[in-house]
């Protein structure tokens, strides 16, 4: 039976239902070294080159917190406006993987470092805020690797001992869209922090997600862990897949089964991994090799202090300081160095027509070549000097297209460019005039109809930009052409 969903509602068999989301979210803490060890966290090592005897759990080895990865979750709990512990416990988190060397992974459970804090998202024109349950650390696991050898698995502990913290979002989201708001958020702020870089590509964010479907008003539903999702796209497939699986089970008269499954993208279904664990299941208990982590308000309070201008804040900002619209001001503070580099377009200068080129001009080229801002071969002080020329007559549009694909191609200086190749705008009005009467002179039967039809008069105003290689002032052409044809 076709699945067709309306709003936030998926339409069923037996009427509407609701899926419900709640998103724990793994995000690697940015430190150069691990969270109980001094072993290098970069990315791409042999296997096993990057691991302590601590990592590899020796017999007699004890874990010593990093107080750089300490910061940084403080940090992005200050940025989720969330409630600080002062202090914490770290526990020990019992199962058995090959890739878990302790047996155990050392977490945070009901003493967390986080507490609950909040996330303000925008879906098609409405504003939401999620809720944070809390964020507390742990270590990563290792790698298992099984595509090597037909009979063997290999274990690469690199990862083994990395700093995580954990995001854990209230069961606050009701659509796939939601989620990828949640998420895209999410990893913004992190980013704009500088707590961890969210690099899905490399592991370095990743999300279980949680759904489960219900109709509308009644309790929650059972629900079902989709674990490691690794991009948004994913995250808004996976979610649909499921809750439509659930509704099919129930409307068939099925219960669900609290479980943790693996959304499989090629073949587009989610598929049972095991059965889902509860707590007690993990059999929590305080990690007896490390003290409670206790905190100093006046430590903490620094940490507020040099915290950055965050997306919500900044947007805010350049509306009222630029006069940007909500939608122009969200897609330039998407990602802090589009930000950055938007600023510093504008800064003195004005800022819609600052936006205007860098959202549709930069922005445009840069996806359809395939580039980042970091590696765009125009620079902002390039653009700034393009703004300015607009901005001062020097240039017109037109020819502003044309300077920016030199300044993409070639490089240079705008000023110097515009000076050298004879690119300055005309607003010699006695050039101008010659060139209308030319076109009134060539075009007597549409300057007739112009007269009582005033829309043709941009017809005229392209002929004359036209004719004078686009270098003729816009609005003095059309102020000749009104007094030459005579229309107010």
């Amino acid at each position: 039976m076709a699945r067709a969903q309306t709003s936030k509602l998926i339409r069923g068999g037996t009427g509407d239902w609701e899926v419900v989301i709640g998103m724990e979210v793994h995000a690697q803490v940015a430190s150069r070294s691990k969270l109980f060890s001094g072993s290098a966290t970069a990315f791409g090592g042999e296997p096993n080159s990057h691991v302590s005897l601590v990592d590899a759990a020796m017999p007699g080895m004890l874990p010593v917190i990093n107080e750089a990865c300490v910061a940084q979750a403080v940090r992005t709990g200050l940025g989720l406006k969330a409630e600080i512990h002062l202090r914490s416990i770290f526990d020990r988190k019992n199962y058995f993987y090959p890739d878990l060397p302790q047996g155990y992974q050392i977490s945070q459970y009901k003493h967390p470092i986080v507490g609950e804090g909040e996330v303000e998202i925008e879906v098609e024109g409405e504003t939401k805020t999620v809720g944070i349950e809390r964020l507390h650390l742990e270590q990563d696991a290792g790698k298992s690797i099984h595509d090597q050898h037909p009979d063997y698995s290999y274990v690469d502990l690199n990862r083994s001992g990395v700093a995580l913290m954990e995001i854990v979002s209230k069961p606050d989201l009701r659509s796939a869209k939601e989620a990828q708001a949640y998420v895209t958020k999410l990893r913004t702020i992190l980013r704009y922090l500088g707590t961890s870089d969210g690099d899905m590509e490399k592991g370095n964010l990743r999300a279980d997600v949680n759904v489960s479907v219900r109709k509308p008003g009644e309790p929650l539903g059972t629900r079902c862990e989709i674990k490691n999702v690794n991009s948004i796209r994913f995250i808004g497939q996976a979610i649909e897949v499921e809750a439509r699986r659930q509704i099919d089970i129930l409307e068939d008269g099925g219960k669900i089964s609290q479980e943790t499954r693996l959304f499989d993208p090629g073949r587009g279904e989610t598929r049972s991994m095991r059965s889902k664990e509860e707590a007690h299941d993990y059999r929590y208990f305080p990690d007896p090799d490390l003290l409670p982590l206790e905190l100093e308000q006046g430590w903490v309070d620094d940490l507020a202090k040099d915290l950055p201008e965050l997306p919500d804040e900044k947007r805010a900002r350049f509306m009222t300081d630029y006069g940007l619209s909500a939608y122009d001001a969200s897609v330039l503070v998407a990602e802090r160095e589009s930000a950055d580099y938007f600023e510093a377009v504008a800064t003195g200068r004005d800022g819609k027509t600052a936006a205007n080129w860098v959202i549709n001009e930069l922005f445009g080229r840069m996806n359809k070549e395939g580039r980042d801002i970091e590696h765009s071969p125009v620079s902002a002080k390039q653009l700034g000097g393009l703004v300015e020329l607009i901005s001062s007559g020097v240039i017109s549009g037109k020819i502003a297209k044309d300077l920016f694909e030199i300044l993409w191609t070639e490089g240079g200086d705008p000023a110097e460019i515009v000076e050298t190749r004879g690119m300055k705008q005309v607003t010699d009005t006695g050039a101008i005039e010659k060139a209308v009467d030319e076109i009134i002179a060539a075009n007597p039967d549409k300057a007739e109809q112009a007269k009582l039809k005033p829309n043709l008069l941009g017809w005229f105003v392209g002929q004359v930009m036209k004719s004078s290689g686009g270098k003729a002032n816009p609005s003095a052409v059309s102020d000749i052409l009104k007094t030459k044809l005579g229309i107010e």
